[in-house]
């Protein structure tokens, strides 16, 4: 470690498995819009990651984020951010590719 921020992470089964239980979860997916037309969680807000410096005032630090891209890259690098700027979040692993 290199003082980096150790991230939460959740896989897509375990978001599926949580959205199946009704939880109030609050899903941020970072991909761009042309690639959210292809398909979006139920419920997730799209805040593209270009875009989310200008954005997170739309956010609350007393809820917890799941993160969400196509892979897991992005939304890795938007949790970073996010956390740094004492936002609480989670990552999910995979992205979308692993979504059915």
């Amino acid at each position: 470690m290199r003082g980096d921020i150790l991230l939460k992470n959740i896989s897509t089964s375990e978001l599926k498995k949580l959205l199946a239980e009704n939880r109030g979860l609050n899903i941020i997916d970072v991909r761009e819009v042309a690639e959210v037309s292809s398909g979006i969680i139920p419920g997730a807000l799209n805040i593209p990651l270009g875009l989310l410096e200008f954005r997170m005032h739309e956010l609350d630090k007393s809820k917890e984020y799941i993160m969400v891209c196509q892979s897991g890259g992005r939304s890795g690098r938007a949790s970073q951010f996010l956390e740094g700027r004492g936002f609480n979040v989670i990552n999910m692993t995979g992205g979308m590719l692993d979504w059915e």
